[in-house]
Order: structure tokens, then sequence, then C-alpha cells
């Protein structure tokens, strides 16, 4: 651990004890967000939950691969699930990480053939019988960090000079994606735990265990984000640069595998604006609309301002087995 961090960290209860505490987060805020993209946030109250979701992460993957299959996101037409170890790609690489995916718990939609194929992530998630306390535990936490993520676009929005509920309509129903990951140690100099890449959403909350492999891209060269305990990691996603026009930028990050003998866990927690919502461009003053570089441009990555088509391409692009099996891309 490093006594001085490569990103900012910002204490969440600045944001909400008004006067010069409130202003002081927020020059940080934007600092981070205009500067790198990423920063840790500490009081964020979920202290306990973590560690018991955590718990709930290792008591999952130590199942039998047969208990673990059987809710294997294959079987999901929603993208949800399990997925085992190198079955998901990152830039056309298998990543070097097993996962279970989980969104809102929604009815599913019948998708006819001229509906928009992004539709499909509207779903129920699976849930092992095997360990019936994980559904409650992890849908709690996501609903905890959805009110963390929507206070801080809250927050993005005040640093913007934006209306308060500028990105009210987009959120009425916001697409949430949580996973649990486990980074098994590996061997050699092969060690894509999750390449390089951007989160195709606003915001990204990652609450890792204490072991380092997060890395993100600054200054031109691949930095470390080691764990602080007791805070989260943050970064700023396609939808949000988008919004303001590259003025807040989404980072490419990466995730570097343990070595092995060790195992890393980590859960992440993905907040998109509704699926069927476009993202809002923003009318920013004159001094903030000439530091706009606006959205990146990627040949490999398309940024699409309709949001469900924007977060279905992420799903397609790491999980084309599934979209194939339901025959939503192949």
């Amino acid at each position: 651990m490093q006594s001085s961090p490569v990103l900012p960290v910002l204490d969440m209860q600045l944001l909400f004890a008004g006067g010069d505490a409130r202003q002081e987060f927020l020059r940080s805020l934007a600092d981070a967000a205009r500067t790198v993209g990423f920063f840790y946030i500490k009081g964020h109250g979920l202290d306990t939950e973590h560690q018991r979701v955590l718990h709930l992460s290792k008591q999952f993957f130590a199942l039998p691969q047969a208990q673990k299959e059987t809710v294997a996101m294959l079987n999901s037409p929603h993208f949800r699930g399990y997925t085992k170890l190198g079955s998901e790609l990152t830039a056309g690489k298998h990543d070097m990480r097993e996962q279970f995916d989980i969104m809102r718990e929604e009815p599913a939609v019948v998708v006819a053939d001229n509906e928009p194929k992004w539709w499909h992530l509207w779903g129920p998630n699976q849930w092992p019988a095997a360990l019936p306390e994980l559904r409650m535990g992890l849908l709690s936490y996501q609903q905890q960090l959805t009110q963390i993520s929507t206070a801080l676009l809250g927050a993005f929005a005040e640093v913007m000079q934006q209306p308060e509920d500028v990105f009210g309509e987009t959120m009425q129903q916001p697409y949430t994606h949580m996973k649990l990951i486990r980074y098994p140690g590996v061997m050699g100099n092969s060690r894509q735990g999750v390449g390089a890449h951007k989160d195709p959403g606003y915001l990204t909350i990652v609450s890792p265990d204490q072991h380092s492999g997060l890395q993100v891209y600054k200054n031109q060269q691949w930095v470390d984000v080691p764990p602080i305990e007791g805070a989260f990691v943050v970064n700023i996603g396609e939808l949000l640069e988008l919004a303001s026009d590259g003025y807040l930028r989404a980072t490419e990050h990466r995730v570097v595998s343990p070595q092995a003998g060790t195992d890393r866990y980590s859960v992440a927690f993905f907040m998109a604006a509704a699926l069927a919502s476009e993202v809002p461009l923003l009318n920013l003053p004159p001094q903030l609309k000439a530091q706009a570089l606006g959205p990146t441009s990627d040949a490999n990555n398309p940024l699409f301002y309709q949001v469900g088509e924007n977060v279905l391409k992420g799903r397609v692009r790491s999980h084309p087995d599934v979209a194939c099996a339901h025959k939503i891309a192949c």
C-alpha cells in the first residue's frame, strides 16, 4: 500500500456536509474527472456491507463447478449469471477471471423481431439454489451502490453548472449491473485478468479486496491503483463522456492477474441511464465548453447516444457466445 495514492481520495461525507466542505469535494471531483477520470471514495458507509458481500462472493466461487454451472450466463438471454474462467472476452482476448453477474430484477420482455435487441437486457437474474442468501445480499448491496452513484451523478451535474435534475429523466429506471469477480493467480507473462477497456455506462464503482491488480492508463503509461482500506474506486464511463462532449473523460483501464498462489476478489458495479433513453448532450457554459475535447473516437469501439444500444454493444462484445445462443447477435 502506498503512502501517496496515485488517484485523488474523496470523502463522501464532505459531499453531504454543505458549505465550504461541499465545495472542497466538488473541486476535487472536477479535478479528478478532468485529469484521469478515476478517483477513490471513502466515507461511503458501506464497509460492513462490502465485507459481507466479499464473504458471499468467496462462498459462491467455492461451490462445486457443477453447482455454479446451474446458473451459467449461457442460459440467460439477459446476460446474467455465472461465467467460467476464461469465457469472457475483452479486446478479443480471454480474461482470466470467473464471475457472477446480476442486474435489476425485472420481468422478462418478449422482444419482437422489429424491436430493438437491447430489450433482451431486461429480465430476471439467476440465483444458485446452493447459496440462497446470495440473492438478498447482492440485491441490497446493488441498491446501496445505486444510491451512491446517483449522488455522485448529481455532484457531476453541479460541477458542470447544470440543473440539479439534468440527468433525471434518464434515471427513472437506471440500468444497473453488478458482478462478483474472482481472479485466480497465474504463472508466466500472460496475466490478462481483464484486458484494456472503457466502461459503457455513466459511472463504475469497484469495491476490491486487499490485493492489487487494477491499472489505469495515465500519462501515457499503465499505473497501479492499489487498494486503500475502506475506499472504493470510481471511474467515469462512456455515457458521461458523451453527455459532457468530452469535458469528462472515460479512461482505459485493465486488471493484471495476481501471481500464482493468490486469488483476488472484487465487486464491480456499473450504472447507466435507462435503456430506452438517450444520453443528454449538456449545454455547458462557455468556459467549460472551451475545455470539452469531444468524445473519444475509436473505430473499434463506436459510441452510441442511445443507451440500450451502447450497453448491449458491450455485452455482446464480452459474451458473444451468449448473444449467439439467444439469436441476439452472431
